[in-house]
């Protein structure tokens, strides 16, 4: 038997599983990271962050 073969299909498979697994929570909270880096920015440019009305709609506006 060639267990080389077969140990190197469980680490594809333990791969493409971590894989999907870390594209869905991105799209799940991408929209929540993408505001809180535009409120950080905001807050380094001194402008005011204003919601949008969906996760990741967030904008600046200035003076």
């Amino acid at each position: 038997m060639n267990k080389r073969g077969q140990a190197l299909v469980e680490y594809i498979l333990i791969v493409a599983l971590i894989s999907v697994i870390a594209i869905a929570l991105v799209n799940y909270f991408g929209g929540y990271l993408k505001d809180a880096l535009t409120k950080t920015s905001c807050s380094l440019v001194d402008e005011e962050y204003i919601k949008g009305d969906k996760p990741g709609e967030g904008k600046c506006k200035g003076d």
